[in-house]
């Protein structure tokens, strides 16, 4: 081997060493991470009462903890492929993922070789086989705007018969939302915990300027016309052989006063499914003031 290829064989081993350092290095920090959340959880089973987290509080370091697995997973991973890239070796296939869901769509993709000529100059090669992969991939939520065109006709003969199509009725009247719109918004707030604050920030990331008052009174809308549906299930939890009741406490701050008072919040259940019933289970939710006598 003459010099020349020693060196550049020297340079390219000098970068994989370098390579794997870095990795190396991450590797020790993403440890070092999975340590400080250990003694944290070691700390809330077994330290003080006041050095222990809320369940809210323990909840963060829990996910730290899988975020930092992940990373050192892929540190690792890393690591690996790039030892076996500077011994000449071809990397190992991962782990073996878990299934994708059967109910989703599928999008093929055929990735084929840059050429499937044969070296040797025999010609075209022939297909044997294939490696087929499956990743979990997400459409971002895409924003359009819905037009309705109602086309007017008229008479050409004697011009007084005009024919169109009536406006279709909508919560808003007059208003930008749609009703699905709507019900994303109820859903992204009351089933996923979004605030109003933060979906007008995800909106204003779409060019969309909507502030959450806005959100607030279309949200106020629709509960009205959600009216007659939450009047029936009052009536028949009313009609149900138990029902489970819950009572939380919270600080309510009315326009005008300086000081909070006290407010409270009732979950109202019906579930007969353990004791062989039918019925759908159904949840409702109640705000009543102190000193409330009952719940309407």
């Amino acid at each position: 081997m003459e010099t020349a290829d020693l060196a550049r064989e020297n340079a390219l081993l000098k970068a994989r060493l370098a390579e794997v350092e870095a990795t190396l290095a991450e590797t020790q920090e993403a440890n070092r991470r999975l340590q400080d959340i250990l003694h944290a959880a070691q700390r809330e089973k077994f330290g003080k009462r006041s050095e222990k987290l809320s369940p809210d509080q323990f909840n963060l370091p829990l996910e730290d903890a899988e975020l930092a697995q992940g990373v050192l997973e892929a540190a690792q991973e890393k690591a690996e492929a790039a030892l076996q890239r500077a011994r000449g070796r071809r990397p190992q296939a991962g782990t073996q993922p878990r299934a994708s869901p059967p109910h989703l769509p599928r999008v093929e993709r055929v990735i084929e070789p840059a050429s499937t000529l044969c070296p040797c100059g025999c010609g075209e090669m022939a297909r044997i086989g294939e490696d087929v992969s499956e990743r979990l991939d997400v459409i971002p939520a895409q924003f359009r705007v819905l037009v309705t065109r109602r086309p007017r006709y008229a008479c050409r003969r004697c011009s007084q018969a005009v024919a169109q199509a009536h406006a279709p009725e909508h919560v808003v009247p007059g208003g930008l939302p749609t009703e699905l719109f709507i019900a994303w918004i109820i859903v992204s707030k009351f089933g996923d915990h979004l605030p109003f604050y933060r979906q007008a920030e995800i909106f204003k990331r779409q060019g969309i300027d909507l502030d959450r008052g806005t959100l607030g009174n279309w949200v106020g809308r629709a509960c009205f016309h959600l009216m007659p549906i939450i009047n029936h299930m009052k009536a028949h939890l009313r009609g149900a052989d138990r029902i489970f009741v819950d009572e939380t406490r919270a600080p309510v701050l009315d326009p005008g006063r300086k000081a909070t008072k006290s407010g409270f919040f009732w979950a109202v259940v019906s579930d007969d499914r353990g004791h062989g019933g039918a019925d759908p289970p159904i949840v409702l939710f109640h705000y009543a003031p102190a000193g409330a006598k009952n719940i309407r």
